[in-house]
């Protein structure tokens, strides 16, 4: 395995940061001009539930939201207004982002008609998924043209409702300014999983275009839950990342080398532990591995882990502490830390903060991959224009207060992967 520190910038020069988690929308009424008129029926009632909705939050956390909306009124404004938007993200030192749907996670008034964006999946008429996702990849087209090079916009593209149409959807995208990539419903629901050969037309038509599938936190087994919102907070990020299986363990990557994937706003801490469970599955040399050789040969064409940072990419937005300190065994090259902004969950508008201090004991090649060049790996950035913007605007490494002179180990990566050795896997070193 090749290291992917080598070569990479070890002076301190401004850091090139490039959120891998933002979100933008307009107010749920804006999105009517960009709303196919056959759906401005539905679009008027599903509205009123919208406003229902905000009603019963601020009942139940009205202090919280008056407070969260007082203290951040301009910023929030960001979620639609791209110049507010520029001189946030320059306060932030970020100089490009990678952008989702539904900018307001507090009352969800930014949201695309129909609940087209974090809730595609539970649309049950497939006509408004695509008419409400239409209708904000319309606008997320215009508002990544006012400045391509920094935003990558990540359109809907609800594939669970018809895939023919998801294909045509995806040549309608391809090549459009500032377009890298399509978000896909994180559960399937009574459709096949995605690991089933129909989807894959999709798969294919993402590879020819360029274009990186994503799955975002925000749905789960709601139903399961008995209104428990723990629950759906313990069990969230399970239903955000298993896609990756599904696609890895079906060979999708095989048949289509060009794909990409990233599951977005879920973290990583599990990443680790699955890339061992999964690596000694298909690499393992003890008897109790191959004990179901028979049933799982021949299903890839690599190690689990030889995947990460080639075809899988994992958006793990504001990483805790924890995470970074495991990221030998996640995958350096294949983690994109981001903010989430305008999103309360993240790291705005506190990031000078968290980016001082979580990066401080991490070495200055490493923090690159994980702040920004991963992310432009993935999406094929502009790396030259992005640069351009973070020498006015982002923080070098003595701003995080981080040592010019610590280096990765050599064998950081051999060492955390510890399963090559308890389990005799070959290390392709």
């Amino acid at each position: 395995m090749a290291s992917p520190v080598e070569g990479i910038d070890q002076s301190n020069a401004p850091y090139v940061i490039v959120s891998s988690d933002t979100h933008a929308g307009l107010y749920v009424e804006d999105y009517r001009p960009y709303l196919e008129q056959s759906a401005h029926a539905e679009f008027d009632e599903w509205l009123t539930t919208r406003h229902q909705h905000r009603a019963m939050v601020e009942e139940m956390n009205g202090a919280y939201v008056e407070q969260w909306e007082r203290d951040n009124e301009v910023g929030l404004k960001g979620a639609f207004d791209p110049e507010i938007r520029d001189k946030t993200l320059d306060a932030d030192g970020v100089a490009g982002e990678v952008i989702f749907a539904d900018g307001d996670s507090v009352t969800g008034m930014e949201a695309p008609p129909f609940g087209a964006g974090l809730q595609a999946g539970m649309i049950t008429d497939p006509r408004l998924a695509w008419a409400g996702a239409r209708a904000h990849n319309r606008w997320l087209e215009e508002f990544c043209a006012t400045n391509p090079p920094r935003r990558a916009g990540v359109a809907l593209v609800p594939i669970t409702h018809g895939i023919d149409e998801a294909v045509k959807e995806i040549e309608v995208l391809a090549g459009k300014p500032g377009i890298k990539g399509i978000m896909i419903p994180t559960m399937w629901h009574d459709n096949p999983s995605y690991g089933h050969a129909s989807y894959d037309p999709v798969w294919a038509a993402c590879a020819e275009a360029g274009l990186v599938v994503h799955t975002h936190s925000g749905e789960a087994d709601t139903d399961a839950y008995n209104d428990n919102m723990a629950q759906f907070m313990l069990e969230v990020a399970f239903w955000t990342h298993r896609p990756l299986w599904q696609l890895l363990l079906s060979g999708a990557f095989d048949r289509f080398p060009d794909l990409k994937y990233a599951p977005v706003e879920c973290g990583s801490w599990w990443v680790g532990d699955l890339l061992f469970k999964t690596d000694v599955m298909f690499g393992g040399q003890n008897w109790k591995v191959k004990k179901m050789a028979s049933r799982t040969k021949g299903l890839i064409q690599r190690l689990p882990s030889e995947y990460i940072g080639t075809n899988v990419f994992i958006g793990a937005s504001a990483m805790s502490k924890v995470e970074l300190r495991r990221r030998y065994v996640n995958g350096l090259d294949g983690l994109m830390w981001g903010t989430d902004y305008p999103h309360p969950e993240g790291t705005w508008p506190n990031t000078a903060t968290r980016l001082s201090t979580d990066f401080q004991p991490i070495p200055v090649e490493e923090t690159r991959l994980l702040l920004g060049l991963n992310a432009v790996r993935c999406y094929d950035l502009d790396i030259d224009a992005l640069s351009a913007i973070a020498a006015d605007i982002g923080p070098r490494p003595t701003d995080l207060h981080q040592d010019l002179e610590l280096r990765t180990p050599p064998n950081a990566i051999r060492e955390a992967r510890f399963w090559f050795d308890d389990y005799g896997i070959e290390w392709k070193g």
